[in-house]
């Protein structure tokens, strides 16, 4: 059995812990650092001398460096699939932990209590990661993943090195320039690897505040300034000792940031309940006739109050290059709004061909107004789109939703014909 040993809810154990869910590797994790496990005693030093956490080991192979084991337990899909692809790979790696991370603790640390702020390194970290932010932004307008057309430990070393910045500094109005960037990472974080580690990631509303001085610092501070910007100052290092000593056992400064995740409310908890069966919809679309059978039980048992009809359309279909692609958009979306599929139906369709195409669809929301505006987590995509409300009992929209959800018909509002279509359910 592999076993890792770190720290509870350290980000540095993230990629390792992600890797091993898409490789199937089972790891047994030791967290509790007391006594015989203490990276201070004997027993660890003779196996990991660096003093450093994460550290792991398997029949007799031991491992330190987080980036290292994240290779090590990795599958050959995730560290790329070419000679090529691995070399790009690990170029991504290498950025993750020479232009992500010492920018993010520098800004981050201090909001969580774990290192002193200084107002000119904070700034100047702020200013570096606008600029590796766009670099990457641009890096994506055209692509899904960073390596290929899956997911590699490229995508996974840069957004674990990303979360505590989105988690807990970057605000809205911070992330809004890196759109692209943004569609990444939640895709990314929806997959059910990343899921199984991270849970659900939560984007902070607020930009933390950097606390006065060190507090309460965890045992883990030392490992976690080390692995992020070099040896801690001395002094520091004894006023934290001190506090740890004064410490009523109560939980940390960086465990409440961590391990506190806040409870995802439910935007429409506040609707009144509605008549219409969304789940029965969903099976007689997906097990019966479309025409003869979906759409009748559909305009038949539609809750008008409870639900609402939309149409959407790309804003930029001159971006769109080949079929494939464009199909990714849509395939993105999807995955970056599944917790909206219980109040939600839609079919978007592919129309036309590669360099001549268009992305356009049919929706059925919880609700009078866009759904995608009550939570943060389903902005990523929406504002790259045109939508307008449908009425029900007019033929405009029965011609609409025939089309979209039988994939058949001229769309003659397109001009375009059919390619393919996707189905969000």
């Amino acid at each position: 059995m592999a076993t890792l040993y770190t720290h509870p809810n350290f980000w540095r154990s993230y990629p390792i812990l992600v890797s091993a869910q898409y490789s199937g590797l089972q790891i047994n994790m030791v967290t509790d650092f007391e006594g015989e496990l203490s990276q201070k005693t004997d027993s660890f030093l003779s196996k990991f001398p660096f003093e450093k956490v994460p550290a792991f080991e398997e029949n007799g192979f031991r491992i330190q460096e987080g980036s290292a084991i994240a290779n090590y337990v990795a599958s050959d899909v995730l560290r790329g699939s070419s000679q090529q692809d691995r070399a790009l790979v690990q170029q991504w790696v290498n950025f993750a932990e020479g232009e992500i991370v010492p920018s993010m603790a520098a800004w981050v640390y201090p909001t969580m209590g774990v290192a002193d702020y200084n107002k000119q390194s904070s700034e100047k970290a702020q200013e570096a990661l606008q600029r590796v932010l766009s670099v990457l932004n641009e890096y994506l307008l055209s692509r899904t993943f960073l390596v290929g057309e899956a997911v590699t430990l490229a995508d996974i070393t840069v957004v674990c090195a990303l979360l505590l910045l989105f988690k807990q500094v970057m605000e809205p109005s911070m992330r809004q320039g890196y759109q692209n960037v943004m569609r990444w990472f939640c895709t990314c974080v929806h997959q059910p690897q990343f899921s199984a580690v991270l849970g659900e990631v939560v984007l902070c509303e607020t930009t933390a505040q950097a606390t006065d001085k060190i507090k309460g610092a965890p045992r883990n501070t030392e490992d976690t300034l080390n692995n992020a910007k070099g040896a801690p100052n001395s002094a520091a290092q004894e006023e934290v000792s001190k506090e740890e000593e004064q410490d009523d056992g109560g939980p940390d400064a960086t465990e409440e940031a961590l391990a506190a995740e806040p409870k995802a409310k439910d935007p429409f908890a506040s609707l009144p309940k509605s008549s219409f069966a969304l789940d029965e919809f969903k099976r007689k679309y997906s097990n019966e006739d479309t025409l003869t059978v979906a759409l009748p039980y559909l305009w038949e048992k539609l809750d008008h109050d409870g639900w609402s009809l939309w149409y959407s359309e790309y804003k930029y279909p001159e971006e769109l290059g080949q079929v494939f692609m464009s199909c990714n958009l849509i395939t993105g979306m999807f995955q970056r709004l599944d917790r909206l599929r219980k109040h939600a139906f839609a079919s978007m369709a592919l129309l036309g061909v590669d360099g001549d195409s268009s992305i356009s669809g049919v929706w059925l929301l919880r609700g009078q107004q866009l759904a995608f505006e009550l939570c943060e987590d389903w902005k990523v995509d929406y504002e790259s789109y045109s939508w307008r409300k449908l009425d029900p009992g007019s033929e405009e929209t029965k011609t609409l939703v025939r089309e979209y959800l039988s994939w058949e018909g001229e769309f003659k509002h397109i001009g375009k014909p059919f390619n393919q279509g996707k189905i969000f359910k």
